[in-house]
């Protein structure tokens, strides 16, 4: 089988061009090698790394002569006025069984550690999960450096198809469209004398006004301020956050179940609110909890509620009460999704105090 390794976060803008060098690339691997997209410079940039490329094999391939590492910027300037530097995408196409057979060449102690990860795997619903001291025993070297900087079974296939690499909020708004004040604006913003400025709001309204060339993120758990030229500075942002032992470092707002998913729209002392979300057909566990009691309210659909020895149903407006220790559940058997407003109140309000009984996705703890 062959594999076609793509990065998440790159824009390709020229399709066809794209295909052209897919199908190119397609040729090189069927006979073994392994190819890795360059695509052509447009300007002198410092912040990828680069491939050179040698004579041409083939119709549109290359040998590669060597990887190199992101270059200063008169180093780059020079790299630009020759035909053999590229950028170097993260783009990459193999056979399976090649790259497989480099790897055990060249990274064996990646593939004993990833072996013995999947060997020892659990099935978990739709998810296979790799057994975690195994996989972490794996180097974290990245397939540049583990394997292409050492085959000579390389090849490099010039792409020129509008690339970019979008990691960075700056890349985005360059690549976005804007509007006559050269601001890029998503959901509910409004703005006033405001220029050269990336807006995204999708939690409430934002107002900006007399700023210039900034980034202004703003999330349900967090809002991200920066200029254009600090917005990089997020990932020390991040480290500050781990450091100092911050939620938002680890967890996100709003969390996805098997079921459907769950909001923390508000905490504070001794009680947590939450905005449930069932799919039609779906039930959360039957379960009970140690040191929380929670209070229900359907906001749209019908719920089947089970509260101890009861089983009974809630449409929209109705409520019911849950004690600490009461077994519970709740139940979508509609074909409309249901949402609840869960207010618990107790001395720990974690999700590991939680003890499931009865568990249709094999989550149980008995």
């Amino acid at each position: 089988s062959i594999l076609l390794v793509l990065s998440a976060d790159h824009v390709i803008q020229d399709i066809d061009a794209f295909h052209q060098a897919i199908n190119i690339a397609i040729q090189q691997v069927q006979s073994g090698k392994l190819a890795t997209f360059g695509i052509v410079p447009t300007n002198a940039n410092t912040g990828y790394g680069y491939i050179k490329s040698s004579k041409q094999i083939s119709n549109g391939a290359h040998k590669v002569e060597e990887f190199v590492e992101k270059p200063d910027l008169k180093t780059a300037e020079f790299y630009l006025l020759q035909d053999s530097y590229l950028w170097n995408s993260g783009m990459f196409m193999f056979q399976a069984r090649s790259f497989i057979d480099e790897l055990i060449t060249h990274a064996p102690s990646i593939v004993k550690s990833v072996n013995n990860a999947v060997n020892y795997a659990e099935q978990d619903l739709d998810f296979i999960r790799l057994e975690k001291q195994a996989f972490e025993l794996s180097p974290s070297d990245s397939i540049d450096y583990a394997l292409m900087e050492k085959s000579n079974n390389v090849v490099v296939v010039p792409l020129d198809a509008q690339w970019n690499d979008i990691g960075t909020w700056p890349t985005l708004y360059d690549i976005s469209t804007k509007d006559s004040q050269g601001n890029v604006i998503k959901g509910d913003v409004i703005s006033h004398d405001t220029t050269n400025t990336y807006i995204s709001a999708d939690h409430h309204m934002v107002v900006a006004t007399g700023v210039d060339n900034l980034i202004i993120i703003d999330t349900p758990d967090a809002t991200f301020i920066a200029t254009q030229d600090k917005a990089q500075e997020v990932k020390s942002i991040v480290q500050s956050l781990q450091k100092n032992g911050r939620d938002e470092a680890h967890y996100n707002r709003k969390v996805n179940r098997p079921w459907g998913w769950y909001d923390s729209i508000e905490s504070g002392e001794y009680f947590q609110v939450k905005r449930l979300r069932v799919k039609p057909g779906a039930k959360l566990s039957l379960q009970m909890h140690h040191k929380r009691a929670e209070h229900w309210v359907v906001v749209s659909g019908t719920a089947t509620v089970t509260n101890g020895e009861q089983v009974f149903t809630l449409k929209k407006g109705e409520s019911t009460y849950i004690p600490l220790g009461i077994t519970h559940a709740l139940e979508n058997k509609t074909n409309e999704p249901i949402e609840i407003i869960e207010v618990q109140s107790g001395t720990y309000l974690g999700e590991d105090d939680i003890v499931r009984f009865e568990d249709r996705y094999g989550r149980l703890d008995l």
